[in-house]
């Protein structure tokens, strides 16, 4: 048995992995500040996934940044996974004091306590994310392996939205590899590539084993149905059992890797319990690579209903064209392979949501897209 604090680990992903560490035996702590736009006034009543964790694992209410209330959680720990962190590319483009502040400073913090003061600290499992990587890897016939620079909005005003590189503009996409290029297009990504590099440098010099993982888009059942931020399928799924009309941004044909939530507590026992994993930095995803249009599709199909669905080529600042994982080094080391097709893992997910009454979900959507119109990010 492993004392294990998961910071952040009320949300969708530290909340299952903390029941999955409480399955196998595992001493759970969790420090979450129960943020309002993930678990809602009340959490006890609004919050499935805090009530998910409750009565399963000992709970700290407070933020990363308390420094007192973080050295309470993290007395007798053994093993860290960071989870702590404001999420949403989007947002992060105008908050950026505040996530700065969450993401880098809370980091800090951590890393501050462990560097000086006593402490049982083995291990530090980071998640990262896959909006370091930026527009991702490429490959052009005229110039090898490239990494595009972020799109601009002159080329985007013109409906153009692939990414080009010089001269060309027929790239093909590839899978990204830990080892391709880092430059994040949002302040979101800025901020993940800090903490991963935070915690990559500073724990081996504390005698700390750290891990990093590096997620793509993550999502099944308990994901946050109500914060605008928490992704399309749950945006989507909130339009379509309301009997909304979907917006799909730019041409449709933009993608990303969409890996169902039980493969991403696998790929994250692995890294926390396999030595192997000590000093690496991971992708964690499907390795496929799936476009929005078919999302909506795919949707419709297993509500088995239809709304009105329009490809407005309206499109937001910071958002990346297209990025899937390249899972060769995770598989090599640890031996993980994801499980769950994208076809199933949808199927999963909307069978969970029709279980769910909707009526008083308000996703605030709309409301997210006028504030970032306000601000001169969504165009």
């Amino acid at each position: 048995m492993s004392k294990i604090l998961i910071t952040g680990g009320s949300g969708f992903i530290g909340s299952n992995l903390a029941i999955e560490l409480y399955k196998l035996g595992h001493e759970v702590t969790v420090l979450d500040n129960l943020s309002n736009q993930i678990h809602g006034d009340n959490p006890d009543k609004t919050s499935p996934l805090y009530n998910l964790i409750k009565d399963k694992v000992r709970f700290i209410k407070g933020t990363i940044n308390n420094k007192p209330l973080l050295q309470e959680a993290l007395l007798e720990q053994e093993i860290i996974v960071h989870y702590a962190a404001e999420t949403g590319t989007g947002q992060s483009m105008y908050e950026i004091e505040k996530y700065n502040h969450v993401n880098i400073g809370g980091t800090a913090t951590l890393l501050d306590i462990l560097a000086n003061s006593k402490h049982c600290v083995k291990k530090v499992v980071v998640a990262s994310s896959r909006s370091i990587y930026g527009e991702g890897k490429y490959f052009s016939k005229k110039y090898g392996i490239v990494y595009p620079e972020h799109r601009n909005q002159r080329d985007m005003d013109q409906g153009l939205f692939e990414v080009s590189y010089k001269s060309d503009k027929q790239l093909e996409v590839l899978a990204t590899d830990e080892d391709s290029k880092i430059h994040p297009s949002s302040v979101y990504g800025i901020t993940k590539q800090v903490q991963e590099q935070l915690i990559m440098t500073v724990c081996p010099s504390l005698n700390i084993a750290p891990v990093s993982l590096r997620y793509q888009n993550v999502y099944g059942p308990g994901q946050s149905l109500s914060n605008p931020y928490t992704g399309i399928l749950s945006i989507f799924s909130t339009l379509i059992l309301q009997n909304k009309s979907i917006n799909i941004f730019e041409d449709g044909y933009e993608s990303r890797d969409f890996v169902y939530i039980s493969d991403v507590v696998d790929a994250t026992v692995l890294a926390i319990f396999n030595d192997k994993a000590s000093g690496k930095i991971y992708n964690v995803g499907s390795g496929v690579r799936t476009n929005v249009k078919f999302v909506v599709d795919q949707l419709l199909k297993n509500y088995e209903t239809s709304v009105p669905v329009t490809i407005s080529g309206n499109y937001r600042l910071g958002d990346i064209r297209h990025n899937f994982a390249d899972l060769t080094k995770i598989n090599a080391d640890l031996g993980f392979s994801p499980k769950v097709s994208f076809e199933q893992g949808i199927k999963e997910f909307t069978k969970w949501v029709q279980g769910i009454n909707l009526k008083d979900i308000d996703n605030k959507f709309d409301d997210s897209l006028k504030e970032m119109k306000s601000k001169g990010m969504f165009k």
